[in-house]
């Protein structure tokens, strides 16, 4: 029986109704666009890559500092000022993004100008932080054998930028300590500790920090610097693992293409004002001291100034840092092609440890993320 008896559904010679075609069609593309509403609501999440080959990422990202945002969940990375050799000129701190720290895309740059504050000099040595839900990045501006290089910050709302510069927080002058360049700040419950410093020879030499204020724009009132290590340290920065402080740094030629003989050394304390002692007990405000991490092997040169310590989802710990490929050492610039280098960092009896303390040129399994298409 026909429930609407003044619509006939079929005519005589079997064909259905028009009228009705259009009912059919309008149900068809309802239930589409209700799927498709459904999908984007529980987006299956993929896994990250299964496997990854170092580099992970030419031509070069030297000095690298990463973070992972908080709400896309993506992974930045900021690196030095350098010429890639691409007819692009220098990129002024290079950003780059990922979603597992295996596959990395370009996406900008921290400047389009150089901060005024200090005429002349590189943009060197990046540091990124989430601080005050900001992203805060302190940075060296220096030349090769400054007199008084400074240490400045930049912040931005988003880790893509834009970043907008706050000019500086010191200089070597001001803070009296030479070579101050490196920052790399460390959150300890409510503190803000700056630490910084590089390779020196002078007065008042060496690896320190200084307490910031609770805006981390500026050491806070009546802070008093102190030494960490000696200066034949650079590039440092604190990791916080269960009872202990660690001391990671480079030693070394950073920047000489195949010649470089960059390391990374570690020691540990278990207060963050130190004495830090590598693994024979020797203090490291003594120069010559501090225990192996990282060192080149026949296929890169100079593997060092990592970025800080980042956790899988399943718990692993990795280190990126810059390496030099020793068979093809410097773009056409003249810079040394410092790649964006990957490593599983280990622990054992306390101490991290990379595999042969060399990095890794094989094919390794990647970090395990979960990242939403």
């Amino acid at each position: 029986m026909n429930p609407h008896p003044n619509l006939v559904l079929i005519n005589k010679y079997g064909q259905i109704h028009p009228h009705l075609w259009i009912v059919f069609f309008s149900i068809i593309v309802l239930g589409l666009l209700a799927g498709c509403s459904a999908s984007k609501q529980h987006l299956p999440a993929k896994p990250s890559a299964l496997s990854f080959q170092n580099p992970v990422f030419t031509p070069i990202l030297a000095d690298p500092t990463v973070i992972r945002d908080p709400e896309s969940k993506l992974f930045y990375a900021y690196g030095t000022e350098d010429n890639w050799g691409d007819g692009q000129g220098s990129r002024l701190m290079p950003i780059l993004k990922s979603a597992d720290l295996v596959d990395w895309h370009y996406v900008g740059e921290v400047f389009q100008d150089k901060p005024s504050w200090k005429t002349g000099g590189g943009l060197w040595a990046p540091d990124i932080n989430q601080v005050n839900g900001k992203f805060y990045l302190y940075y060296s501006l220096s030349l090769w054998g400054d007199p008084d290089p400074g240490i400045g910050l930049a912040i931005g709302t988003k880790p893509a930028g834009p970043f907008v510069d706050q000019g500086k927080l010191f200089t070597s002058k001001d803070i009296k300590v030479p070579n101050s360049i490196d920052p790399s700040l460390f959150q300890d419950d409510e503190q803000k500790i700056l630490v910084w410093g590089s390779f020196s020879d002078g007065e008042n030499q060496g690896i320190h920090m200084i307490a910031l204020s609770s805006d981390g724009t500026a050491p806070a009132p009546g802070a008093q610097k102190h030494k960490l290590a000696a200066g034949d340290w650079e590039a440092a920065m604190l990791h916080k693992r269960d009872d202990y402080y660690y001391f990671f740094g480079s030693k070394g030629s950073c920047c000489e293409g195949a010649r470089s003989q960059y390391q990374v050394f570690v020691a540990r304390s278990k207060a963050i004002r130190g004495p830090y002692l590598d693994k024979s007990g020797q203090a490291i405000v003594e120069r010559g001291n501090g225990s192996l991490l990282l060192q080149g092997n026949v296929k890169i040169a100079g593997p060092g100034h990592h970025a800080k310590i980042i956790s899988d989802d399943a718990g692993q710990d990795w280190l990126l840092y810059h390496g030099i490929w020793k068979d093809n050492p410097t773009v056409s610039s003249g810079a040394s092609r410092r790649t964006l280098m990957l490593d599983r960092l280990l622990w054992e009896d306390g101490w991290p440890m990379i595999k042969d303390a060399v990095p890794g040129t094989g094919v390794q399994q990647a970090p395990q993320f979960r990242t939403i298409k």
